[in-house]
């Protein structure tokens, strides 16, 4: 079902939205509009420009909680409503209480940065064997601590180490580089320099220190390790102080999200400006609500003389295009994402997701019939009511369900026959005889006659939402109008006529019927602009051209009752090859021996439920799709997104 909907227009004191947004509307749905670009015209509104207030008291509450991890992987919620100044002298309190060791936090992470970054320059030196103060106060001899990637340092050792006037010393490779240090004397520096920044050298500076580099790097790691100690002491003394208030900072936390997300309605709101004044006084925001939810926010704020509220008929708002809101029993709620991936049904269209409910469970139950494997689809359609995470799999409970029904027809239990009464037909081997087409397979015959009677039901209901819009041409002459209707309709009587041995009653009448109708859609927009009085333009084609056309697309019509018909037939080949998959599945397992292979029965009927039931999802989504929703779906609406949902 689509919801009704209604435009609300809310006004007040400039620097009250945030107070509303917060009190009244973030109770209920609603889907904003661009105030602005609405009354585009109106010159004395303006845009809000001031900086959300809330994120910085955010990130100060999330510097606190660092300490600690009771908020990690934690949906927040706002366990109680406390005021904005009420987070703020929270904050401010504990940032006060704490300003001693915060400040001791933050020199002990500085000289914990620092030895880090220290250690990082010595360590891939630890493995030169020399003092670092002696290669320092060299003098005639240049050095060059640095590193080559490993690809570069082969083609150093192949082509330039024998070659220049230069001594390399590696220390040690990692992470895809050699670590050393190269001399060369003051005279070569520049040629031997060239060279090695040819293959990417990256000189790298180390700071004064004195000793052999593998006690200067060893000290580096003492003094790292030391500072990490002190650091993790007094982060564990404040956590200690800070965890007995830490669900208090979360619910601070919760509490400003939810403002800040109140807050975020400002982008959709205008200011309203008194160029007397020159000030901006009041603000004004449009959207779209639940009419119930607009009538209910309306008595939210009657009293409260600081909130001005409107609500307009979606009859009176002609230029805004009303969004989409489903509302569904929780049988059919599921098979609404069936339905969005067709297209949103516009506002004034019937919502098609109660008919995919029933249409795509039958279907996909008399394509996929078996008990067993109803019962393991139920049971995973089940979860999709307790994990959230899967709660798309909610469809399947119905799916299984046919599923089951039909597997309890076709006598099937996890490909099994013999164990449980065939109710109605085994679909590989029950026929039918038919006059003309003579023996064909039952389930066959029956799919088809389904297809036709749901394609004739969804021709109804085109005509109803013709009508209903006030398409009354459309509704009466287009192929899925009533002309269609009784054009596909008679042709379906005769045929069920003849293929059941009856009498074809005023077979001459119903022929000229069935023809008449035909010409009517073929011939529905001359009938159409003749009715409506519409004048001829120069662009229009001569009379042959029109014929050629008008043949063409009576021959389009014709092949798609055809297709749209022959469709259905795939419903009976998937319940065949769904027994005969089975049937394989039980050879491999030697159930035809009696030494069953237990593995391989149940490996084997998960491969069918999973890889055939995901080919049957697909094929009765494809008929839904083409053979139901092109009769009478256009889903050319917008998606009701409510703001609190982002």
């Amino acid at each position: 079902m689509i919801t009704q909907m209604s435009v609300v227009n809310i006004t007040g004191p400039r620097d009250d939205i945030d107070r509303m947004s917060d009190q009244y509307l973030s109770q209920y749905d609603f889907h904003p509009i661009n105030t602005l670009k609405e009354l585009s015209g109106i010159e004395t509104l303006r845009p809000y420009t001031s900086a959300n207030p809330y994120e910085k008291y955010e990130a100060r509450i999330d510097e606190l909680l660092h300490l600690t991890d009771v908020h990690e992987d934690q949906e927040l919620h706002v366990q109680h409503r406390i005021s904005f100044a009420a987070v703020k002298d929270l904050v401010e309190t504990v940032e006060s209480d704490l300003s001693e060791e915060r400040q001791s936090l933050q020199e002990i992470n500085e000289k914990y940065d620092e030895a880090k970054k220290r250690y990082a320059l010595y360590e891939p030196f630890s493995g030169i064997d020399y003092r670092l103060d002696e290669i320092l106060n060299m003098q005639m001899i240049k050095f060059r601590f640095g590193r080559f990637t490993t690809d570069n340092y082969r083609k150093f050792i192949k082509y330039i180490d024998d070659n220049v006037p230069s001594i390399f010393v590696k220390s040690k490779e990692e992470d895809g580089y050699v670590y050393g240090v190269y001399f060369t004397p003051v005279d070569a520096r520049q040629r031997v320099d060239a060279l090695y920044y040819s293959l990417a050298w990256e000189r790298i500076y180390l700071p004064e220190a004195e000793g052999q580099l593998e006690a200067i790097v060893q000290d580096a790691k003492d003094h790292l390790a030391d500072t990490a100690k002190k650091k993790s002491a007094i982060e564990s003394h404040m956590r200690s102080l800070i965890l007995p208030i830490a669900s208090e900072l979360i619910n601070a936390k919760a509490r400003l999200q939810q403002l800040s997300h109140a807050w975020g309605l400002r982008k959709y709101a205008a200011i309203t400006r008194d160029e007397f004044a020159q000030k901006e006084t009041r603000y004004l925001i449009i959207g779209w609500m639940a009419t119930n939810d607009a009538l209910s926010l309306a008595k939210d704020v009657e009293n409260d003389d600081d909130v001005t509220i409107i609500i307009e008929d979606d009859k009176d708002n002609q230029q805004l295009k009303p969004p989409t809101k489903l509302r569904n029993n929780f049988f059919v709620r599921p098979f609404e994402m069936i339905t969005n991936m067709y297209g949103t049904p516009n506002y004034n269209e019937w919502d098609p997701t109660g008919l995919v409910a029933i249409t795509y469970s039958i279907l996909f139950g008399a394509m996929f019939g078996d008990l067993g494997h109803g019962i393991l689809l139920t049971a995973v359609g089940l979860l999709g009511y307790f994990l959230p995470k899967v709660r798309m799999a909610k469809m399947f409970v119905p799916v299984g369900i046919c599923s089951m029904i039909f597997g309890t027809l076709y006598g099937s239990f996890f490909g099994f026959e013999d164990l449980i009464p065939t109710l109605w037909v085994k679909p590989a081997e029950a026929m039918t005889t038919v006059p003309f087409f003579g023996t064909l397979n039952t389930v066959f015959v029956v799919s088809v006659a389904f297809g036709m009677f749901l394609i004739l039901a969804t021709m109804l209901i085109n005509v109803w939402e013709r009508l209903k819009n006030g398409e009354t041409l459309e509704a009466i002459f287009d192929k899925n109008g009533v002309m269609g209707f009784v054009f596909y309709g008679l042709l379906v009587f005769i045929m069920v006529l003849y293929m059941s041995g009856h009498a074809i009653p005023a077979a001459g009448l119903l022929g000229a019927i069935v023809v008449i109708s035909l010409l009517l859609v073929a011939f529905k927009e001359p009938i159409v602009k003749h009715i409506e009085h519409q004048e001829k333009t120069g662009e229009e084609d001569g009379l042959v051209m029109s014929l050629v056309t008008i043949f063409f697309e009576t021959f389009e019509t014709l092949l798609t009752y055809f297709s749209n018909t022959i469709s259905f037939v795939r419903v009976g080949a998937f319940a065949i090859s769904h027994g005969i998959m089975m049937s394989v599945v039980l050879m491999f397992a030697g159930a035809e021996s009696g030494n069953m292979n237990w593995l391989v029965l149940v490996l084997g009927n998960l491969f069918v439920v999973g890889f055939e039931g995901l080919v049957v999802f697909i094929q009765v989504l494809r008929l839904e799709f083409y053979e139901l929703f092109s009769h009478f779906f256009k889903g050319d609406g917008i998606a009701f997104k409510s703001i609190w949902s982002d």
